[in-house]
């Protein structure tokens, strides 16, 4: 599949609420929201952050991601990242982080790129460490039903 990215339009949004399957899926994207995921969570969101981009494949949008934390020199933080259940598994989110790591190089000339992954999104933890992520801290937090969880912080040196 052929893919492209672009920043994120109007558009885009209600299309994106759609991703997360429930409130896990939503929380491993977006920890603050509330299930399910309104327009308006997302656009508050996207708001507030930089470098909101999606994916494209066959006309459709197949991924999002932002950085809520993007520092010029310094770090970039990746964030929101989601990608459309019929497109999981295809590459897609590969694609998204390493467009959203050229982001984090040619916009922000950042030195590092972070990223936060909970322990029970098994795909996320495999694919960072794949793409060069390397962790450097856990720290505990609660699900949207008081469950403990452990958030693996990882890191990117960008050259």
């Amino acid at each position: 599949m052929h893919l492209t990215h672009r920043p994120v339009q109007s558009g885009d949004i209600p299309v994106i609420c759609c991703f997360p399957q429930g409130p896990d899926e939503l929380f491993y994207m977006f920890p603050k929201a509330t299930y399910p995921l309104t327009p308006l969570q997302l656009s508050d969101a996207i708001a507030q952050r930089s470098a909101s981009t999606v994916v494209e494949g066959q006309g459709l949008v197949l991924g999002f991601a932002n950085f809520y934390k993007a520092e010029h020199g310094g770090v970039c933080a990746l964030g929101n990242l989601v990608v459309a259940p019929a497109a999981r598994g295809h590459g897609v989110a590969r694609y998204l982080v390493q467009c959203m790591i050229n982001l984090a190089r040619e916009q922000f000339a950042a030195r590092e790129l972070w990223v936060s992954c909970f322990n029970h999104n098994t795909a996320g933890l495999l694919l960072y460490p794949q793409l060069g992520f390397v962790p450097f801290g856990v720290e505990e937090r609660q699900t949207w039903d008081g469950t403990r969880v452990a958030l693996v912080q990882m890191k990117q040196v960008l050259g």
